[in-house]
């Protein structure tokens, strides 16, 4: 199942979130469905990487801190990559 939501986040992380959150898997990593929100908005692989982690060893280590750690850099590089864009077309 994890295989399923990390290459599903991997093209469409917001997707991955819907439907994580549709079949209860955000529920045992999330205490408040706060947190899922802001990140279905801010920080989509962030958010998927840190919910597989949680829901599969129950906190981060080995493979899942190496998850979490490459779903920081892919928002911060979506992030980045549209900000210098949008100065590039101005």
């Amino acid at each position: 199942m994890p295989c399923l939501f990390i290459g599903t986040a991997a093209i469409f992380p917001r997707i991955a979130l819907v439907l994580m959150w549709l079949i209860q898997y955000t529920a045992t990593a999330f205490t408040t469905q706060l947190w899922p929100i802001l990140g279905f908005f801010f920080l989509p692989y962030t958010t998927c990487a840190y919910a597989i982690g949680m829901k599969e060893t129950g906190g981060f280590q080995g493979w899942t801190l190496i998850l979490l750690i490459i779903g920081i850099l892919l928002d911060f590089g979506t992030l980045g990559g549209s900000g210098s864009r949008y100065r590039k077309l101005r």
